[in-house]
């Protein structure tokens, strides 16, 4: 019996195709190398999934279409924790703990962000 995924692993390894492909993919390349033994109409449909949540995009290809991703890997990380951040009724308890939570290295680099952000601001 074959082994199944968990829920939204095929979407995050279809992404991660994407993200090391240099051009955008059809169907059959994404196929070509997800591992496991998987229909191509599975491959479609998750790629058309990942188009509709704005992770991907579909580009024209001759008579047929391609895709690659709408994000790179930190753009899609910022978005996610942008959207569990808009989920939550006390944000600034949020990102207190968040900044607790950080190393000093961290911490360091979000200072150096926040304090550019804010001289641009002026």
């Amino acid at each position: 019996m074959a082994k199944r995924r968990q829920a939204g692993a095929l979407e995050s390894e279809t992404l991660g195709v994407l993200w090391a492909a240099t051009e955008a993919l059809s169907v059959a390349q994404v196929l070509e190398q997800l591992p496991g033994d998987l229909a191509y109409t599975t491959v479609a449909t998750i790629l058309s999934r990942l188009v509709a949540k704005g992770l991907a995009q579909r580009v024209p290809r001759g008579r047929a279409r391609a895709y690659r991703p709408a994000e790179d890997p930190s753009g899609y990380t910022a978005m996610q924790m942008r959207r569990l951040l808009e989920q939550d009724t006390n944000v600034p308890a949020v990102l207190a703990r968040f900044v607790d939570d950080l190393d000093p290295s961290e911490e360091q680099v979000l200072r150096a962000l926040l304090d550019g952000h804010s001289s641009g601001d002026a």
